[in-house]
């Protein structure tokens, strides 16, 4: 079923934390059919997208597409375009830009009828916010590669993953 979506020209998927130099982590959803119980269940695919000038953050959607020539063993393709940067979602029938599942739009009319609530969703202004990425190395650290582990554990505990060690 891999085979199947990797000959795709181009793909759409969001970028994940990874380690990778010059590339980003792309989750790819495919639809899998169960032929037992004749339904489709969720089936993501992870390919490493080249990417040298590091665009891509954490959340993005991104369109890939396949190299030519592999750049390494894992970089098998390339990022084509940010479709939505992280937390930007436009609706793709309208073109209207959204918040959940309201339009940003429909916010601020009802903002200005009932008065802007400061304690819920529509106490935020998009119109003034700045562009993602201002708090660079002060509060957002998804530039940055992602923990590893969580916890070490010693040689001979069962959750040790050294094949040698057991």
């Amino acid at each position: 079923m891999a085979r199947v979506a990797s000959k795709s020209l181009m793909l759409l998927g969001e970028c994940f934390a990874h380690t990778a130099k010059d590339a980003t982590k792309v989750r790819v959803k495919r639809m899998k059919f169960d032929d037992y119980l004749n339904m489709y269940f969720s089936d993501f695919a992870y390919y490493f997208a080249h990417d040298p000038e590091q665009k891509c953050k954490v959340g993005d959607i991104v369109l890939i597409k396949e190299l030519q020539e592999q750049k390494s063993k894992e970089i098998t393709h390339s990022v084509m375009k940010i479709v939505y940067p992280y937390g930007d979602i436009t609706d793709p029938i309208s073109g209207k830009k959204c918040f959940v599942s309201v339009y940003r739009d429909h916010l601020k009319k009802r903002n200005e009828i009932y008065g802007k609530a400061e304690d819920s969703e529509g106490g935020f202004d998009y119109e003034d916010a700045p562009e993602r990425g201002w708090q660079e190395n002060k509060k957002d650290f998804t530039h940055k590669e992602g923990y590893l582990r969580w916890h070490e554990f010693e040689p001979g505990h069962p959750l040790h993953n050294d094949p040698a060690a057991t």
